[in-house]
């Protein structure tokens, strides 16, 4: 279904087209969607977090866990990049500074069940806009491996606009790595949410470089 070869083209000629900066430039792809109107049919809407078979060497996603028990030690362990207990928690109500902060500064939020009645009352009102409620995790799994796998992932997501950006690799990435990124990415919009004749158009660049077409498509 998908043209490896031509994805390969596409992005090795954004990475030509792009001028050099004095930073390692992200590599997104923007899709353009046909039939869909998520501003007036909300179903036409998504939200979803992607692992991607080549991690990001650059941009690695950051990861803010809301834990009580013993999920707080199991993320302390896994590494994660931020552990809000319930007083953490109860601390930010009403600092909304603070919590716009948090926002921007992760990628990805985690929250055991039993938090997420006070993450929904404190933090809703700022995440929920933002796309980024927390994915919610029973309080024995296997933290290491669930912020492994979101640090390897990316978001998609239709808010307003019948298209998306997402992040799929960087200029130093071999191309070959990137356009796997993107097979994967558009396999999962596919089959999740978007069939192939919902899908008008994509293109891929650098962060400060021009959108080049690309047809990821076998003919």
């Amino acid at each position: 279904m998908f043209n490896l070869d031509e994805i390969i083209r596409a992005v090795e000629e954004a990475k030509r087209r792009a001028k050099k900066r004095r930073f390692i430039q992200s590599v997104d792809i923007i899709v353009k969607l046909r039939d869909v109107d998520p501003k007036k049919r909300p179903d036409d809407r998504i939200n979803i977090t992607i692992p991607l078979p080549h991690p990001l060497p650059n941009k690695v996603p950051k990861i803010c866990v809301i834990a009580s028990g013993a999920a707080v030690l199991a993320a302390r362990e896994a590494k994660a990049d931020t552990i809000l207990t319930k007083e953490d928690l109860e601390k930010l109500a009403g600092n909304k500074k603070a919590i716009k902060k948090l926002a921007q500064e992760h990628d990805f939020f985690v929250a055991t069940p039993d938090m997420m009645v006070l993450v929904g009352r404190i933090m809703g009102p700022i995440l929920g806009p933002r796309g980024k409620m927390p994915e919610v995790v029973p309080p024995n799994v296997d933290m290491r491996s669930v912020i492994e796998r979101l640090r390897r992932s990316t978001r998609v997501r239709v808010k307003d606009q019948p298209q998306f950006m997402t992040r799929v690799g960087s200029e130093i990435m071999d191309s070959k790595e990137i356009a796997e990124n993107i097979v994967t990415v558009l396999e999962e919009v596919m089959r999740r949410k978007y069939p192939r004749e919902k899908i008008e158009w994509t293109k891929v660049k650098l962060t400060m470089g021009p959108p080049v077409d690309m047809n990821p498509f076998k003919e």
